[in-house]
C-alpha cells in the first residue's frame, strides 16, 4: 500500500465497485484531486458519476482499490470512522434537496456547524452570510414547505457551504434548478469554494456547468475515457432524463 502524493487532498487508486444487485459500477478508476481544485466527473446519466462521489467520502464501503484523504487510508476505516470524516471534514450536495422540515431555513442552513458545538448565534449568522450569497436570505424564518423546490435547493447549497468543509461532493448540485438560475448558483458555488480553499467534486451531465471546473474526469460506464463530448443540455431532454455522447478510449 503506496501513500498518495503530498499535494492530492484525494486520491483513489483502482476503485472497484458492484452494486447490490451485481452489476459493475466501477471499474478500474483512478484519480488525484489535488487541495483547493474543482474537479468536475462527467458523462452520461448512469455513467458512474454518483457512485464514485459516494466511495471518494466514504459513503459505502469500496469492494476493491485504496482511497485517501489527507494521506489517511478511508478504504481501512471503520463505519464509525467514515461517518466522523463525514461529519467533520466533508459536505455533500444531493440532486433532490433534503431538509429537515421542523425547522426554518436559518436552522437548516445552520444545522451542520451547531452539530459541531458552534454556538447558536454565530451558527445562524454564518448561515445567514450563505444563505444571502445565494440569493435566499429573505427566506431565512420560512420553513421548507413554504419554499418551492429550487429554492430548498438553494438552501441546501447553502447549509453544506456554511462549515467550510475541506473537501464538498456536489452531485448534479443544480439539477432542480431552472437553467436561466445555474451558472449564477454553480459561480457563486465555485467563487466561494476558491476564497475559502474548498476542494470540490462536481458530478454533472452538462459541458457548460463542467466547464467552470479546473479539470474534468470523464467516466462511461464505470471507466475512465479520455474524452466524453456532452452536448449543452435542453430542458426538454433534461425533462426527459437523456443525455448522449461520443467518446475515445
Amino acid at each position: 500500500m503506496v501513500a498518495p502524493p503530498d499535494n492530492d487532498v484525494l486520491w483513489a487508486r483502482a476503485l472497484h465497485f458492484r452494486h447490490k444487485d451485481g452489476s459493475p459500477g466501477l471499474s478500474g478508476v483512478s484519480l488525484g484531486v489535488r487541495e483547493g481544485e474543482i474537479l468536475a466527473v462527467g458523462g452520461p446519466r448512469g455513467s458512474g458519476k454518483t457512485t464514485l462521489l459516494r466511495c471518494l467520502s466514504g459513503l459505502v464501503p469500496v469492494r476493491g482499490g485504496e482511497v485517501w484523504f489527507n494521506s489517511t487510508p478511508v478504504h481501512t476505516m471503520t463505519p464509525a470512522a467514515r461517518e466522523r470524516l463525514r461529519r467533520e471534514r466533508f459536505g455533500w450536495i444531493d440532486p433532490e434537496p433534503v431538509l429537515v422540515p421542523e425547522l426554518n431555513v436559518w436552522e437548516n442552513t445552520a444545522l451542520p456547524l451547531m452539530l459541531r458545538g458552534t454556538a447558536r448565534r454565530r451558527a445562524k449568522s454564518t448561515a445567514m452570510e450563505w444563505l444571502k450569497r445565494l440569493d435566499i436570505g429573505d427566506q431565512a424564518r420560512k420553513h421548507p414547505a413554504d419554499l418551492v423546490h429550487a429554492e430548498r435547493q438553494r438552501v441546501c447549497i447553502a447549509r453544506a457551504l456554511a462549515p467550510a468543509p475541506t473537501v464538498l461532493f456536489a452531485d448534479e448540485p443544480t439539477a432542480p434548478l431552472h437553467r436561466i438560475d445555474r451558472r449564477h448558483v454553480l459561480r457563486t458555488l465555485t467563487t466561494a469554494a476558491r476564497s475559502h480553499g474548498i476542494t470540490v467534486l462536481l458530478a454533472t451531465a452538462d459541458s457548460d456547468i463542467a466547464a467552470l471546473a479546473d479539470r474534468t474526469v470523464s467516466l462511461l460506464d464505470g471507466r475512465q475515457v479520455r474524452t466524453v463530448h456532452l452536448p449543452p443540455v435542453s430542458e426538454t431532454v433534461e425533462t426527459k432524463g437523456r443525455a448522449t455522447c461520443s467518446l475515445s478510449v
